[in-house]
């Protein structure tokens, strides 16, 4: 028995690569909305979002004859609009923590949290991830909303996957305890 490859057929898609302008409209449509939520959890910005989306769409059609079928093309465009994202964060200047370039104690743990007795409610958590700096934004997003683990991630943001773990463990820190304090 040989190996097969499981194929992701998208009529839209093959339609689209023939050429049928009204399927590019549909396919935008559809993803659309998920990929500016996508963007806009990493850029934390919704102009940068925008953009961010209008470039990945452009990229997407631009090399759709690249697309193979071997993933969803809802997880292809997911990709494009994670890279073009990060590549945003970059030209901000955002920097990651190096673990080993960090002092051990520079993080503050006066104060464990008890994650499970914290309840609070979609929205507060949304404004407590805006307030995070670019950096532990994006491995939080990455990392819960986007299901990469570490070692992607890692791939993504072109950083040490034990500077992904710190930063994604200091990222959940620095959140909890602002919806803790109920920061504003």
């Amino acid at each position: 028995m040989g190996l097969s490859a499981v194929l992701f057929y998208d009529e839209l898609v093959a339609k689209c690569k023939q050429g049928d302008v009204h399927s590019y409209e549909m396919l935008y449509r559809q993803y659309a909305q998920p990929m500016f939520n996508t963007s806009l959890r990493i850029v934390n910005n919704a102009s940068d979002a925008e953009d961010v989306l209008q470039e990945s769409f452009a990229s997407a059609f631009q090399f759709l004859d690249r697309f193979d079928y071997s993933s969803t093309f809802g997880a292809w465009l997911k990709r494009i609009v994670i890279n073009k994202s990060i590549n945003t964060l970059r030209h901000r200047k955002f920097a990651f923590a190096d673990i080993e370039e960090s002092p051990a104690n520079e993080m503050q743990e006066a104060e464990v949290l008890d994650e499970d007795n914290i309840q609070v409610k979609v929205e507060e958590i949304k404004n407590a991830m805006k307030r995070l700096p670019n950096g532990y934004r994006a491995v939080l997003s990455l990392f819960l909303f986007e299901g990469y683990d570490y070692d992607e991630i890692s791939e993504i943001l072109n950083i040490s996957a034990a500077t992904v773990r710190s930063q994604y463990h200091r990222a959940k820190q620095k959140l909890l305890l602002q919806i803790k304090k109920g920061d504003k």
